[in-house]
């Protein structure tokens, strides 16, 4: 005669998801403090040793039951990785940073799908990476006009003028929290992490903010002037939002 399994109760269960949410919380708060909370940095190399990999393995499955310590640990442990091998596709810091907030933004939707007998998870979110990098590169090179104006002769002084105040229209319809983080990330020149202290909060919520600014004012630009169009889109482009000092002075 077999002896007969003993349920697990749901006060057992419940014990274990949170042994495990505290485990993931205290490895996140580790790995925060060695980045040391100031931005992305290209890290190459992968931390795959078996514990390593075995707590990644269990924070994926936590976090497709929605654990947000889970997603936490896994964000700190791949973001650097994200940034590096995006920055080798997109050639620029910003917009580097932008598309690895997207990736992390999308990993809650597609986390579901992610099978580990098909291949390990940092192989898997890389390739997500990739995707991610690879759309924004084409909707970077998207021509948003068919037919690009001309400036006539001297007419360069009012465009730039038109530039500017068009830009200073865009950064004042945006939420305040989202124009005061563009403003302190792009003119004043402040890190994330800098940006996070001065405001108290988070740095992944300073990227969000940064994210969603740079998104709208993109909108908000081209639907102003068509991409823009006039003088090579000099006041937004695509290729990365270069805001200019005079640009925004008038904007507090």
């Amino acid at each position: 005669m077999q002896p007969r399994e003993l349920p697990i109760s749901k006060d057992t269960t419940r014990r274990s998801e949170e042994i495990m949410t505290d485990t993931f919380r205290a490895r996140a708060d580790m790995l925060d403090t060695r980045r040391g909370g100031f931005g992305f940095h290209s890290k190459p190399a992968l931390e795959e040793s078996p514990a390593s990999l075995r707590l990644v393995s269990q924070a994926v499955a936590r976090a497709k039951e929605g654990d947000r310590e889970a997603v936490r640990f896994l964000y700190l442990q791949y973001a650097d990785n994200v940034y590096g091998y995006v920055r080798s596709i997109v050639r620029d810091d910003f917009e580097a940073e932008d598309v690895t907030q997207q990736v992390f933004a999308k990993l809650m939707t597609v986390i579901g799908k992610y099978q580990e007998r098909d291949v390990s998870f940092s192989a898997w979110i890389m390739r997500v990476a990739r995707n991610v990098a690879v759309d924004h590169l084409r909707r970077r090179r998207a021509i948003p006009c068919e037919e690009v104006r001309e400036l006539q002769p001297g007419a360069e002084e009012d465009a730039s003028r038109s530039r500017s105040m068009m830009l200073r229209d865009a950064l004042a319809a945006l939420p305040e929290e989202q124009r005061e983080v563009i403003v302190l990330r792009h003119l004043v020149g402040l890190s994330p992490g800098e940006i996070a202290g001065r405001l108290g909060r988070t740095e992944p919520s300073i990227h969000g903010l940064h994210h969603r600014g740079r998104g709208a004012l993109r909108t908000a630009l081209a639907e102003m002037e068509c991409g823009p169009t006039v003088a090579g889109r000099a006041a937004a482009s695509n290729q990365g939002l270069s805001i200019k000092a005079d640009s925004i002075s008038l904007v507090r």
